[in-house]
């Protein structure tokens, strides 16, 4: 038994009759893992990865120390604006992950599901709503979400958020854009800074939006021209660190650490050695505690991710002149809003781009969209001879993960693609 078990297997036996000592060693084992990272971590990381997993470890630790000043948001949520009221920012999936990273997310599972929470839920909303109720997870000072992509998100907020007297805010998105739209959301963001200047009793400057829209655009920027350089160039990454880059393009997107970042990881791609082997494009969640993908992928010489569909989600530049306006663009226009064609054809766009072997698919159980827009993927990649695979599981429900399987099919996929390369060599 690893030394991780063991030590989530103590916080299970803690948590029923003790829950505040149980996030205590939550906090204090994201500690740990911080100097881990620092002083043990392994030298193949590369040191842009290494910054922004300690980054991010800071983000959930301070954000659990201090939920006074912590706002629970979805991936979607105008997180731009949180920033300029120096709150903390934690979603529910990433922090779903944290707790699935210290083998403990059975027994918030098992918590919500004895409690009347449907066995149907998204393992990611059930975990949080059993870490939550336990009382180990203590509730936010503010909660925001939109309606965008999952209705699950809208339920699990609005029963977290009644249930322990959160104040929360729903943005609802319209699935297309037009100057109405876009005018109906920007009232309706107006209305979220009224509320979040109310709960955390401080004013809201545009012009402080409007610089960290800018930093934005160079974040993005940033990334798209490092994208086209790791087309053959290696760069590794692990499934985990990969799973980070959620903090860099969606909940922290548009801060200074965040803009060092992306610059850190082009510099160092830049200067990277060649990569012949085979470069991969995901899309959707990953599965980052998998075995026969670890064994594959984290720090391989000869596999790599090459990038994310999430990470690609809205790609235009924001206008910092009219930061509310191009905030409710953003979120209309965003890939996950709408119909799945939206996805399907922006997935076709960046593999022509960057040009990867192959493009995998994972199809998180609970995750409706995922699974039945996966055959309008299939046709995009065919039109393109971008070979795709389609795996389905559980990101983070490690009893419902099927290695044999994963492993038959991954590993006939990669002969795919070995023969398709060494035809057209």
């Amino acid at each position: 038994m690893g030394v991780v078990t063991t030590y989530g297997n103590i916080i299970k036996r803690v948590a029923p009759n003790h829950p505040q000592a149980a996030c205590r060693m939550i906090v204090a084992g994201l500690g740990i893992e911080e100097f881990r990272v620092r002083r043990l971590g392994d030298k193949k990381v590369p040191d842009a990865y290494k910054y922004l997993n300690l980054y991010a470890l800071d983000q959930v630790r301070e954000g659990l120390r201090h939920p006074e000043q912590t706002v629970w948001a979805n991936l979607f949520s105008p997180v731009e604006i949180l920033q300029c009221f120096d709150v903390y920012t934690l979603s529910i999936e990433c922090l779903s992950s944290f707790l699935s990273g210290f083998t403990i997310e059975n027994y918030f599972l098992d918590y919500a599901e004895d409690e009347g929470i449907a066995p149907t839920l998204c393992s990611y909303h059930k975990n949080f709503i059993g870490a939550v109720d336990s009382g180990v997870i203590p509730p936010a000072a503010f909660a925001v979400s939109t309606s965008t992509i999952c209705d699950g998100n809208t339920n699990t907020f609005r029963y977290l958020a009644g249930r322990h007297d959160i104040p929360m805010f729903l943005i609802d998105i319209p699935d297309q854009y037009s100057p109405e739209a876009e005018a109906y959301v920007v009232g309706q963001l107006k209305e979220l800074i009224a509320a979040l200047e109310e709960r955390f009793h401080r004013g809201m400057d545009l012009s402080r939006l409007s610089g960290v829209l800018e930093r934005e655009n160079e974040s993005k920027a940033s990334y798209e021209r490092t994208l086209q350089m790791m087309k053959t160039k290696a760069y590794p990454s692990t499934l985990g660190l990969q799973m980070f880059m959620l903090f860099a393009n969606h909940l922290d997107i548009g801060t200074p650490e965040i803009l060092k970042f992306y610059r850190q990881m082009e510099k160092e791609v830049a200067a990277a050695p060649d990569f012949d082997g085979i470069n991969l494009f995901w899309v959707h969640l990953l599965p980052y505690y998998q075995e026969t993908l670890k064994d594959y992928l984290n720090l391989s010489d000869e596999y790599q991710i090459q990038g994310l569909e999430m990470s690609l989600d809205y790609r235009d530049p924001l206008d910092p002149a009219h930061p509310l306006e191009s905030l409710a663009k953003k979120m209309i226009c965003n890939l996950y809003n709408g119909s799945y064609e939206r996805k399907a054809d922006l997935v076709q766009e960046i593999a022509r781009e960057i040009g990867p072997d192959g493009v995998i698919n994972f199809c998180h159980w609970g995750c409706k969209q995922s699974s039945g827009g996966v055959m309008i993927l299939k046709d995009k990649m065919l039109e393109i001879d971008t070979p795709l695979l389609i795996l389905d599981g559980d990101a983070l429900d490690r009893r419902n993960s099927h290695d044999g399987q994963i492993r038959t099919r991954f590993e006939a996929f990669l002969e795919i693609i070995r023969q398709q390369k060494g035809g057209a060599v």
